[in-house]
């Protein structure tokens, strides 16, 4: 029998579901639902991490410094034949597969000398929250669960019965000639038995997306809307905002007019938003005081946990050194920030928000969308990257990412992008396109929007200054462009007229409105008319 400890956390309950219904039976100690202060004193004293000079507790994750795409899966089972978009971003692997690995992972977790259990629940709203467990080798992972998932009183975990159950086992690695994949790493969601496995990593993001994969499995067929995006309110109307890395979110929604919701991941029911998670999960790199206040203080607070961060000779961080990764996190809960929602919860969104950043100069720094324009531009979830200039190349690279998060959609976009479309017109929300990239040119020729500038479109789109305003509308991408806006110039918000040479903008517009659809083929077959019809045109 294992030897199940529980210190000052929750010990396991006769009404819980025990561990043995995981298949495991550990040989050494289990401790139950332990807070973070033990977590962080274990994880210290076992040597898998070390506190900064203000004692928050620090980790590094060594070869794997973010997610492994190329190594995650999942099962192949009879149920989700037909649900899942199998493809390059969800790989199938068979049952077989994953009951070898399983076997695997249970013995490896069994022969540990300590192992941590951690419940809690993704979904703020209490009618669509999901219970879910955390099985650990690691202490610090724990403590990672215990920031990023709703927490939990002690009396509610005494009879917690787990939906979905993570085995964790960083210290394991796969035999890809034996097992089946394609590293050492794995990450294999077996939807349909409540069950996912992680080896080979110890980046505490899989954990993360891994719950996040599976709300967007499951909900969709509640008629709920997972969404990967940030939300906030003004306790009057509340905003959802949309964008890949590097598009300005987590700057444009954290407003201190207006409270933070969630950072990254949401629902959106029939009573409203409701954030999935308890904690944010923060990129430090080149973060600094003066521009993300908030976030800069969560980096001091010790309940936070900090992923690959690089500290001084006094032991203080400094997030401009990204030896270790550009990738550098920091966990923390979400009542680390002051001006949040109380209960991570809002009503129907007024305003949804897709950031993007252009770096071919073409698309207004704002434009207003109608519900088939969001679907089609939610499919596509394009922004732009410049390539690496180690080589000399200085041409914008466009980037799509269906539904602004492709890797944990199992589902088939039109689904995501369908009940989006349909809620908007429900609750009569105004859309809007945000361009945060280059004005007056391209990459290379111009520079980035002011941010003054985008803040101003922004506030006025969401408080309704613009709703007086003439719009024409944009004859290539068909969206309307308003002609003039507060505190920002006339000239700005018409991109063709700030370019010099207006031929060559023709041209680089008509390149991006076929790179648009192009990209968009391989969604047509799952997409309404209304929806195709939104798709840019190349003009003559």
């Amino acid at each position: 029998m294992p030897m199940e400890t529980s210190s000052k956390g929750t010990g396991p309950s006769e009404f819980a579901t025990p561990l043995a219904s995981h298949g495991l039976d550990p040989k050494g100690a289990v401790h139950w639902n332990l807070g973070w202060e033990e977590l962080h004193e274990i994880a210290v004293d076992r040597g898998e991490a070390s506190l900064t000079a203000h004692g928050v507790l620090l980790a590094t994750t060594g070869e794997r410094t973010g997610r492994s795409p190329n190594d995650r899966f999942i099962v192949r089972e009879s149920g989700l034949a037909d649900d899942v978009w199998w493809g390059e971003v969800n790989k199938s692997t068979s049952p077989e597969v994953f009951e070898r690995l399983l076997s695997k992972v249970q013995n490896h977790l069994d022969n540990r000398s300590e192992l941590f259990v951690k419940d809690a629940h993704c979904g703020a709203d209490p009618k669509y929250s999901m219970p879910v467990r955390l099985i650990t080798e690691k202490a610090w992972h724990a403590s990672f669960f215990h920031n990023m998932f709703v927490r939990s009183e002690p009396s509610e975990l005494v009879d917690h019965n787990p939906e979905y159950t993570i085995l964790h086992a960083p210290e394991l690695m796969a035999d890809p000639r034996e097992d089946g994949t394609n590293s050492g790493v794995f990450v294999i969601l077996a939807l349909d038995r409540g069950l996912v496995i992680i080896g080979g990593t110890h980046y505490a993001g899989e954990i993360k997306k891994a719950i996040f994969t599976i709300m967007n499995h499951i909900l969709p067929a509640k008629d709920l809307l997972p969404m990967h995006c940030s939300a906030n309110t003004d306790y009057k109307n509340s905003a959802l905002f949309f964008g890949l890395s590097g598009t300005g979110k987590t700057t444009l929604s954290a407003d201190p007019g207006r409270a933070l919701i969630g950072d990254d991941e949401h629902g959106w029911s029939d009573d409203g938003v409701f954030n999935f998670e308890g904690g944010c999960y923060a990129k430090l790199i080149g973060l600094s005081k003066e521009d993300e206040p908030a976030i800069f203080a969560t980096t001091r607070m010790p309940g936070s946990v900090l992923e690959n961060v690089i500290l001084d000779a006094n032991g203080v961080p400094n997030f401009e050194d990204g030896t270790l990764t550009q990738n550098t996190r920091g966990s923390y809960p979400i009542e680390s920030i002051e001006n949040r929602t109380p209960d991570s919860m809002a009503g129907h969104p007024k305003d949804v928000v897709f950031l993007t950043c252009d770096a071919f100069g073409v698309l207004p720094p704002l434009s207003r969308l109608t519900p088939e324009q969001a679907a089609y531009h939610f499919i596509s979830g394009y922004t732009a990257k410049v390539a690496g200039t180690e080589i000399g190349i200085t041409e914008p690279q466009a980037t799509f990412s269906t539904c602004f998060g492709a890797p944990f959609m199992p589902r088939h976009p039109s689904i995501y992008a369908d009940l989006l479309s349909r809620k908007i017109r429900e609750h009569n929300a105004n859309c809007w396109l945000i361009n945060t990239g280059w004005v007056a040119g391209g990459y290379g020729e111009s520079s980035r929007i002011r941010i003054k500038w985008t803040r101003s479109l922004l506030n006025a789109a969401l408080d309704g200054s613009l709703d007086d305003v003439i719009f024409v509308e944009d004859e290539r991408f068909g969206f309307q462009i308003p002609t003039s806006c507060e505190g920002v110039p006339d000239e700005i918000l018409q991109p063709r007229q700030t370019w010099p040479d207006k031929k060559r903008f023709d041209n680089v517009a008509n390149l991006l409105a076929q790179m648009f659809i192009e990209n968009f083929e391989q969604y047509s077959d799952g997409c309404s008319e209304e929806v195709l019809s939104a798709s840019p045109k190349v003009l003559d």
